[in-house]
């Protein structure tokens, strides 16, 4: 009768009524229900729905779970939190409970867990982390903070995250330069709706307050806060540059020409009202790391897509040129969470020791209109294959080696190899599509990698894509399916597959905290975004299990004709556009 059955609800409270803490304390689980638990806290991932029997036992043997870290969260799924005696014994036991990883602690931040205390005790856990951790973090938690019990009054409380993130913030100059731009960004309120409009609000109080703290802080955050300022005056000035240059008539090389024109003479005309040639040294917002003195002029070009995005090469306070790529009439943040996870996941197997030579470069979207990428010297498949004639004559071309491989140094094929099985295991899990031999690119010294992350979490504009990302000319670079280097570049594969699927948690929980982020291929479906990750994990196989399935999809992959077809339509397509 779908109404609620009595006899389960009676069963429930007595269960965890307050008398029953004082039997379950000494209650010790039999090898069975030692397996269950087992596999609940071990085996289940963070998303998997608990059914009422494996609350009921997770909670019966709480106080023996209290000494295993990995079953807290799954012991706050379990409480009732509209039931008064339930929190009081929840709360009692978290503070002797055996305390959690950063990265499990990043679950109890997002919209499951409303109670200020769970909320609170995640940010004590976070605060244990390093500056350099908290970095790759940093997105997500700043879309935390719409799950915040948040208002005016609670930005002089101490328990909330946005106090947490300003106070990390104002000790570390990095940390301030990104917080202040995923601030800055979700401050735009043209979202009309009010629940929109308020959480726009929410941001500009935390944008005020980290401001402000900077402001009155050390000579060190005083010089910070001047900093951050300098920043959004010269993007604002470059935002206008680039908007004269986009009106101006005429093709790509007149208004190639009429920009480089503009930059020379910015420090005599009053177009900008600002000198683009010699300016202050300015912390780019790209890379805090480096201070930019000025743009080159005559090294300034604008690509050939759609919106003619422009190649900046900023001179720099080391001497040495910095080149990075200014995107206007386009929202990056896309492309800077992908970029963010295959940074993480690049970290998490570095950690194993496992180095697969990939190449996250930096992206920073500085509004939803516009942002910087760190420009990798290199150049696309598709152009190597019609210059070179194939990849092998490419790496000959500036590495040769008469006793190495293919005529190639060896360390360069190696390089080839790793980065080859690398990407193919992040783009496949992050369910990448788009791909084609115009955002494949490769370096001289051997690397592959991705750009152009305009479809993730398995959309794609082709019909039929193959699960891997791997073409014909990629495996005849390592010598065919039947060399030694493609059975090497298999067990990268496997060896990686296996090693970010331990970190699974951190990956889901990253995704699962930006459900609500205007990330266009989230944004479609939020409820089913963590889901398509998981999916491609496949948590429910064993080790061997999960080498098998890699082996599947390999084998699929390498069959697929569709792709070929798409490639062929595609070369096509450019052709036609050129």
């Amino acid at each position: 009768m779908a109404q609620e059955n009595l006899v389960e609800r009676k069963h429930h409270r007595l269960s965890r009524s307050d008398r029953s803490g004082t039997s379950d304390r000494d209650v010790k689980p039999n090898a069975i229900v030692r397996d269950t638990l087992n596999s609940i806290v071990y085996r289940y991932s963070s998303t998997y729905p608990l059914s009422s029997e494996e609350q009921d036992i997770i909670w019966k043997y709480r106080f023996y779970l209290s000494s295993h870290k990995k079953a807290l969260t799954k012991f706050l799924k379990c409480v009732n939190w509209e039931t008064a005696a339930e929190v009081r014994q929840a709360l009692a036991l978290l503070e002797s409970w055996s305390p959690m990883d950063v990265e499990d602690a990043l679950e109890l931040l997002n919209s499951t867990f409303r109670h200020p205390i769970v909320r609170w005790y995640a940010i004590t856990r976070l605060n244990e982390a390093s500056d350099e951790y908290l970095l790759l973090y940093l997105l997500q938690l700043v879309q935390a903070l719409k799950y915040e019990p948040f208002d005016e009054s609670s930005c002089s409380s101490v328990n909330n995250l946005a106090n947490f993130l300003v106070e990390r913030a104002c000790q570390n100059p990095t940390l301030a330069n990104y917080l202040y731009w995923y601030l800055t960004i979700e401050c735009e309120d043209e979202r009309s709706s009010k629940k929109d409009l308020k959480i726009s609000k929410m941001y500009s109080n935390v944008l005020r307050m980290f401001l402000n703290c900077l402001y009155k802080g050390t000579p060190e955050m005083k010089a910070t806060h001047a900093q951050l300022k300098e920043q959004q005056h010269f993007v604002d000035r470059l935002v206008t540059l680039v908007k004269i240059v986009a009106k101006e008539s005429g093709n790509r090389k007149r208004k190639t020409e009429k920009f480089q024109q503009f930059l020379a003479e910015s420090s005599s005309s009053n177009v900008t009202k600002f000198n683009f040639n010699n300016f202050g040294p300015i912390v780019f917002p790209l890379d805090p790391s480096i201070q930019i003195t000025g743009i080159a002029a005559e090294k300034v070009s604008l690509f050939k897509s759609a919106l003619m995005p422009s190649k900046l090469t900023f001179r720099t306070t080391s001497g040495t040129d910095y080149v990075a790529i200014f995107k206007h009439g386009d929202d990056l943040r896309q492309d800077q969470l992908i970029l963010q996870m295959i940074t993480l996941m690049d970290k998490l197997l570095q950690k194993e020791n496992l180095d697969l030579k990939l190449t996250p470069y930096r992206v920073l979207a500085t509004s939803s209109k516009h942002g910087f990428m760190q420009y990798i010297d290199s150049v696309t498949v598709a152009e190597v294959l019609n210059t070179e004639g194939s990849i092998h004559n490419y790496f000959r071309k500036f590495n040769p080696c008469e006793t190495g491989p293919f005529g190639i140094m060896p360390e360069i094929m190696d390089t080839y190899i790793k980065s080859c099985a690398g990407y193919c295991v992040i783009t496949y899990l992050l369910g990448i599509g788009d791909r084609h031999l115009d955002n494949l690119l490769l370096t001289s010294s051997g690397k592959l990698f991705h750009i152009d992350f305009g479809y993730i979490l398995g959309r794609d504009p082709k019909p039929m894509p193959p699960p891997m990302k791997l073409s014909k000319e990629m495996v005849e670079a390592m010598g065919g399916i039947n060399s030694e280097y493609y059975n090497t570049f298999r067990k990268l594969c496997y060896t990686a597959f296996l090693h970010l699927r331990r970190h699974a948690n951190v990956m889901l929980n990253l995704f699962g905290l930006m459900v609500d982020a205007s990330v266009p291929d989230i944004a479609l479906e939020p409820d089913k975004s963590v889901k398509k990750v998981e999916d491609n994990l496949r948590l429910d196989l064993s080790d061997e299990e999960a080498v098998q399935h890699l082996q599947n999809l390999l084998d699929i992959s390498i069959t697929a004709v569709m792709p070929a077809l798409v490639e062929q339509i595609h070369k096509l397509a450019q052709y036609w556009r050129k």
